[in-house]
């Protein structure tokens, strides 16, 4: 009766870790730190965002998509309606090792949301400094979209949920048949513990402190200038030769040509 709940918890984690959000944010963020590598090298939020990089290539390098996917091909498809009937089940030095690398898959996630968290705040610490605002911009959108991506795709539950599965189906293989691989590590039953947080609530504080955070809105205005008042009430009536003839009007300051050397 476990089988099929086994093999629905894999086939959803898997989808959840392998889906194009995660992979195409960890492209951009290369990409960012590639650019100002030689620029930003010591900075606190390039420091900061190597770390949420390291954290997304650990996770790659683990292989934990391919680990599930392996459990699931492994688990028979056909579900036996006899009470005694026979049929193949992974063997515990399988679910042993699946159940490992999903420990470690939780921890993994769960630093690289909390990386991304105290990025995001440098971020936007140093936006409200005005110090390397394109790249503060870049790393801020970026960060709140990694952080929602596996948020919004629930990568955490899906691998708590898993390993709730693994560990019924991990204790009832055992006893059929005692094939310990993995020696000197006890599973624990409750992955809280060993997390040593509460998933749910440590992501709402997380949330929290995001959205508490200083808008660096000041200097926005000083590169995109409200418009004018009478611009606005031009706007308001639907007099398309009035609209052209105040656009011509304003008089907009032209930005100065970097490329050019300023004596």
């Amino acid at each position: 009766r476990w089988l099929p709940a086994l093999r629905r918890r894999c086939e959803v984690a898997g989808k959840r870790l392998s889906g194009t959000g995660l992979a195409a944010e960890g492209r951009v963020l290369r990409a960012v730190l590639y650019a100002y590598h030689s620029r930003l090298l010591r900075h606190r939020s390039y420091l900061a965002l190597q770390q949420v990089e390291q954290c997304l290539k650990r996770l790659w390098k683990m292989n934990l998509v391919g680990c599930i996917e392996t459990l699931a091909e492994l688990i028979p498809k056909k579900n036996t309606s006899q009470a005694h009937a026979e049929c193949l089940v992974p063997s515990q030095p399988v679910l042993e090792t699946v159940a490992l690398k999903v420990l470690g898959g939780c921890k993994l996630v769960l630093r690289l949301l909390d990386c991304c968290c105290k990025a995001f705040l440098l971020s936007v610490q140093h936006l409200c400094s005005e110090e390397f605002i394109l790249m503060n911009t870049v790393a801020s959108g970026l960060l709140s979209r990694l952080w929602f991506v596996i948020q919004y795709r629930c990568v955490l539950q899906s691998l708590t949920s898993l390993y709730g599965t693994l560990s019924t189906s991990l204790h009832l293989v055992s006893e059929t048949q005692q094939m310990p691989y993995i020696k000197g590590f006890t599973f624990p039953s409750d992955i809280s513990n060993f997390l040593g947080v509460n998933v749910s609530s440590e992501v709402k504080k997380q949330k929290a402190r995001m959205l508490t955070t200083k808008k660096p809105t000041h200097w926005l205005k000083k590169l995109f200038p409200t418009m004018p008042e009478t611009v606005a009430e031009v706007g308001k009536k639907r007099n398309v030769a009035t609209c052209v003839s105040a656009v011509k009007n304003c008089s907009i300051p032209q930005p100065a040509d970097i490329g050019e050397p300023v004596l």
